[in-house]
């Protein structure tokens, strides 16, 4: 008997388990290949950025806190691939949540020297236009055309990112060339 219960229950973990994979892969799924939001983003530097004028080139949006460890820890990442990236025309914008508050952002980005723009999202009403983004940091990459291609909620690993935007960057050519091989 004792057998039984334990190969039911092992079997109900793996069920479990099974779900939950399939549910975090769908929530990762959420966005891919969908049009973005074109939305206004408000800097702290005072610009006014309409998302929809960035296209031609990729975009990534992040949306962090100043509370948010992972979220520190991704600064000196991000800036490297903004400064690698960003002459070849990527940009990065940070949003701040609207929940902290705007002189710790402005500080805290003046400190640490951020070299991408920081948006505000002080209503929330950028966090909801990206599907209710509760969780920092949640990352989005948008391709050339306006598509969002990566979509990632907590840490994420900054080699896969940069490979992504490789690929949009890369001029039509190479990717007909690669896709022949």
């Amino acid at each position: 008997m004792a057998d039984s219960s334990k190969n039911r229950t092992l079997v109900s973990l793996g069920c479990l388990i099974i779900l939950c994979i399939v549910t975090i892969t769908v929530w990762q799924l959420n966005w891919a290949d969908k049009q973005s939001p074109d939305v206004n983003l408000q800097t702290i530097d005072g610009r006014n950025i309409r998302l929809s004028t960035l296209q031609g080139g990729p975009v990534v949006l992040t949306f962090w806190a100043t509370t948010c460890d992972i979220c520190v820890k991704k600064i000196p990442e991000l800036s490297a691939l903004y400064r690698q990236f960003q002459p070849l025309g990527m940009e990065i914008i940070a949003i701040a949540m609207s929940y902290d508050p705007p002189n710790r952002i402005l500080s805290f980005s003046k400190n640490r020297d951020l070299p991408y723009p920081v948006a505000l999202d002080i209503d929330g009403s950028l966090a909801a236009a990206f599907d209710d983004v509760d969780l920092t940091p949640t990352t989005f990459l948008i391709d050339a055309g306006g598509k969002i291609v990566f979509d990632h909620r907590g840490d994420f690993e900054i080699d896969v990112l940069e490979r992504k935007i490789l690929e949009i960057l890369k001029p039509e050519s190479e990717h007909s060339s690669l896709t022949s091989i």
